[in-house]
């Protein structure tokens, strides 16, 4: 008996619900782990597995892939070293400074190269989308912010941090209404950057498995969608790498403006 388009569509949602909300069980063709059974915290279940895989990969890259004693770069370490170059020219210095942006340079390296591995894993079937789940990129958003504070405490001391949120030349009774907002800033900042990484990824995937969903519904009347899906996925290769720039980026302004609040 066949199945009606209602109960199709019930299975394609349930389907896309699985694949892109956080789970306990990775799926590789006829193969599954599942862990969900075991009391883990949230950041061991699929999403922070893949997490864990990506981060693993970068160090891989870098340990061992990147030759650090080629005088000129050939093949996959020049590559790695057109990153390097990018993050700290086009976005470290720019935003702290030339001294502090070579300096910290690598703090948004790692930034970059970790949330682009992540987001294209997505995109490859036997992977998870890591960076669709809040758990993950709240984690990531957690440097930017810890970040935030050790600089400028470091820099200027406790106090010189404190200092940064009272704006020079305000009256005092405005005071107590501005330095709230200013403190509150320093974690909104953070939290802005989970939920727009989260929901750009999350939608991407949802729409793209929405797209090949209708063949599955309607059979060879949704034939078309597979090159609308084709467009979708080619333009989540684009979100990937314009997300994690926007990240990161973001990341380099709000550091900044922690660690030289005179500006």
């Amino acid at each position: 008996m066949s199945k009606t388009i209602a109960e199709k569509t019930e299975e394609v949602s349930e389907y896309i619900a699985h694949h892109v909300l956080d789970g306990g069980t990775w799926t590789v063709g006829t193969w599954h782990m599942d862990f969900s059974s075991v009391n883990l915290p949230a950041a061991f279940r699929l999403s922070g597995l893949m997490g864990l895989i990506g981060i693993a990969f970068v160090c891989w890259m870098y340990a061992k892939v990147y030759n650090h004693r080629a005088r000129v770069p050939r093949g996959f370490t020049n590559l790695l070293e057109s990153i390097v170059v990018f993050v700290r020219d086009e976005i470290s210095v720019p935003y702290l400074g030339k001294e502090d942006g070579r300096k910290f340079a690598w703090i948004f390296l790692a930034q970059f190269t970790v949330i682009l591995t992540l987001n294209l894993m997505g995109l490859i079937p036997i992977f998870a989308t890591a960076t669709a789940s809040l758990s993950v990129t709240g984690a990531l958003a957690f440097t930017t912010f810890a970040v935030m504070v050790y600089l400028p405490i470091e820099r200027h001391g406790f106090m010189g941090f404190v200092k940064g949120f009272i704006p020079h030349g305000v009256p005092v009774p405005v005071l107590f209404m501005l330095v709230p907002i200013e403190i509150a800033g320093l974690f909104i900042r953070s939290l802005v950057l989970a939920i727009r990484l989260f929901a750009n990824m999350l939608a991407g995937h949802i729409v793209l498995f929405a797209m090949l969903g209708m063949i599955v519904i309607y059979g060879a009347v949704g034939l078309p969608a597979l090159l609308l899906g084709l467009f979708v996925f080619f333009l989540e290769i684009l979100v990937a790498f314009l997300q994690t720039y926007i990240f990161v980026m973001l990341s380099a302004i709000f550091v900044g403006q922690t660690l030289h609040p005179q500006h």
